[in-house]
């Protein structure tokens, strides 16, 4: 059995009493056979899943035959016709493969799904910028891995409704082509309304003002119902706070449907930098 992708990771998930055993990239870890078709289906790939943890594919040897690659202890990658062991992962397909296949609730957050999404107009200088997953069961091996940039990984607690705001983003968000690689699978990413407020939770020590008040300027369209929700859901008052502070310099019309006395602001004055040199938060 033997499925043709394009360097998937495939893993176990999290089934009761069974220690995971990760594969990187290939569906296709058995030796090609006459009866050899490809894995379209869940179903198809989490047989393979099993086929994994019960064992019968023994990793160590598919390594030293060349058919595996050992990217850090539990996880392995098939090796594609062009790749080279010191080839950087794209991170892309690692969320993809960590949603998809292994079953991990994570999701793309902050200022990457606003940047995947077109909300904002800069390029990272130097290094790529970092890409913010959000998740409460992350793996811990997902910051030893070589991806094309890196990883900044947050829990869901801003927020007691782990998944409103999140949305499906269909095919490669950023390319501008439905469709597109990888795979046409939809990549799970926050929504402009909930990732701008996970971004407003990383001020001023992980994202500039400059930039969120860039990427605030092209949130024209935020639904102003979802936005309420969120504010009430969201558990910093900082942030809710942060938040107005934005939308009444930037004065979008939805701003006008939202009033912040419906809203728990604290009391009192609060600076966002300690000694207060930065922005006196008053409601």
């Amino acid at each position: 059995m033997q499925a043709r992708t394009q360097g998937r990771l495939v893993g176990t998930g999290k089934s009761p009493g069974v220690k995971p055993l990760r594969v990187f990239s290939a569906l296709d870890v058995v030796p090609a056979t006459p009866a050899c078709r490809r894995l379209a289906t869940n179903a198809e790939r989490q047989a393979v899943c099993l086929l994994i943890r019960a064992g019968l594919i023994v990793c160590d040897g598919r390594v030293k035959q060349g058919w595996l690659e050992r990217l850090a202890r539990g996880v392995f990658r098939r090796p594609g016709t062009s790749a080279r062991s010191s080839d950087r992962i794209d991170w892309k397909t690692c969320v993809l493969s960590l949603q998809h296949i292994m079953g991990y609730t994570v999701h793309v957050g902050g200022m990457t799904a606003l940047t995947l999404q077109g909300y904002t107009h800069y390029l990272a200088l130097g290094d790529k910028a970092p890409v913010w997953l959000y998740g409460a069961d992350a793996p811990n091996w997902l910051k030893k891995l070589s991806l094309d940039a890196p990883l900044e990984i947050r829990n869901q607690r801003l927020f007691g409704d782990p998944e409103m705001g999140q949305l499906e983003v269909q095919g490669e968000p950023d390319s501008g082509r439905a469709g597109s690689p990888p795979w046409e699978w939809s990549m799970r990413m926050s929504g402009p309304e909930r990732a701008v407020m996970e971004a407003l939770d990383e001020l001023p020590d992980h994202v500039s003002f400059h930039n969120l008040d860039m990427a605030f300027e092209s949130l024209t369209t935020l639904r102003p119902k979802l936005l309420g929700s969120l504010l009430n859901d969201c558990r910093k008052i900082q942030v809710r706070r942060l938040f107005f502070v934005f939308a009444d310099r930037h004065g979008h019309a939805w701003r006008k449907r939202l009033n912040p006395e419906d809203f728990d602001l604290g009391r009192g004055d609060r600076a966002l930098v300690k000694g207060g040199t930065g922005i006196n938060l008053i409601p």
